[in-house]
């Protein structure tokens, strides 16, 4: 049965089968006939030896360079247009092979250069107080992990808020864009990490994708990419705050290795320390000098006349010991001499006699000479007259 449609329904249902059937496509080819119409619409031919396809796109989805004999690869929506011819609705182009990568890349370059976007003047350093790092990276590649275990070896205790996204492919660009906007609008990291480890350039060509490199550069947040190995260079890094040669480069660059601050602080530990001798050192010696200083002038001035003084008291003292003492010794003397004169034997050696006993008749007494003791009985008792 054989369907009968006007031109508008027939390009209608086309569309419709076309939609159905190929709701992408993915086409290689070389670009011709390039050109850009009233600033908005870019249009071009992409072909190969036997075949070409008009291709169609908003001059805000060219996102890199082209210019004719450029290889590219664009993703597109098969369509029949309202004239009947036949063409690819294009939302994604991207340059393939060196050549065509190497020629985007420098145009493009060229571009943002002249424009400041690269300036160094505009670099900010990494935050010196770093705890909140926002990363963009794809959760499941080996770049990612060896960051993460960099990360927590070296000085650890940093929070790490990622956000998974394709780091390579045509969707890998608008992913990592979304990314930005989220850090730069709802989060509190301090600085952005993009990673992707090593691969070819169709691989990294994600990178020097104009919007990208533009939201990079324009970005509140620092950024610091480690993106392929040292010697990759895309526009994204050019763009960067900070420039890593890789994801594990990018991990030491944002932390400090735990052995080497602990060597650090040792050091400087040591370093107070013997300041800290040699401070003491100098406050005791100065204090030793000023201390002997001190003690000179209070014995020159108070000690030394205050000792004078003593020995004058001194010596005045010691001469009135002297003389109590010699008047003592005299006045000892004279009473030694009226002792030997008072003493017994001594009176009795001179012919006296003692007399011991009651004077009365009848009883008996003792007299004791100097040779002799007596013992004699009282016969009479005299008062004796003194003439």
């Amino acid at each position: 049965m054989q369907n009968n449609f006007t031109p508008t329904e027939f390009i209608a249902v086309v569309n419709q089968t076309l939609e159905y059937a190929y709701s992408a496509v993915l086409v290689t080819g070389e670009v011709a006939s390039f050109k850009v119409n009233q600033g908005k619409w870019v249009f071009f031919d992409i072909k190969d030896e036997e075949s070409s396809i008009s291709c169609f796109m908003s001059v805000w989805n060219l996102r890199v360079p082209l210019e004719d004999g450029m290889k590219v690869t664009v993703r597109g929506v098969p369509k029949l247009t309202k004239w009947g011819k036949f063409s690819l609705t294009v939302d994604a182009v991207k340059p393939v092979g060196e050549g065509s990568l190497k020629k985007a890349y420098e145009m493009l370059k060229k571009k943002l250069t002249s424009e400041g976007l690269f300036a160094v003047d505009k670099k900010r350093p990494t935050p010196e107080d770093l705890t909140k790092l926002g990363v963009i990276s794809s959760t499941g590649a080996a770049g990612y992990a060896d960051f993460i275990k960099i990360i927590n070896a070296r000085w650890g205790g940093m929070k790490v808020q990622v956000a998974h996204t394709q780091v390579q492919g045509l969707d890998a660009p608008d992913q990592i864009i979304r990314a930005l906007k989220y850090f730069n609008e709802k989060s509190e990291v301090q600085m952005i990490a993009i990673l992707r480890g090593g691969g070819s350039a169709d691989d990294l060509s994600c990178f020097n994708d104009e919007a990208l490199v533009r939201e990079i550069a324009a970005s509140r947040i620092p950024v610091i990419t480690g993106i392929g190995h040292e010697v990759d260079e895309s526009l994204s890094d050019l763009a960067a705050d900070v420039r890593a040669s890789t994801p594990s480069n990018a991990a030491e660059m944002l932390t400090r290795d735990r052995v080497a601050e602990s060597e650090k602080i040792s050091r400087s530990m040591r370093r107070a320390w013997q300041s800290a001798i040699q401070a003491i050192e100098r406050a005791e010696s100065e204090n030793n000098r000023k201390v002997k200083q001190i003690c000179e002038g209070i014995n020159n001035k108070y000690i030394e006349p205050m000792l004078k003084l003593n020995e004058e008291k001194i010596t005045k003292c010691l001469d009135m010991m002297k003389d109590t003492l010699k008047k003592l010794n005299d006045a000892l003397s004279q009473k030694m001499k009226l002792l030997d004169v008072l003493n017994p034997e001594k009176v009795l050696s001179q012919g006296y006699a003692i007399l011991a006993g009651k004077i009365s008749p009848g009883e008996l007494i003792q007299i004791e000479t100097y040779k002799n003791i007596i013992k004699a009985e009282v016969k009479t008792v005299e008062e004796r007259k003194n003439e």
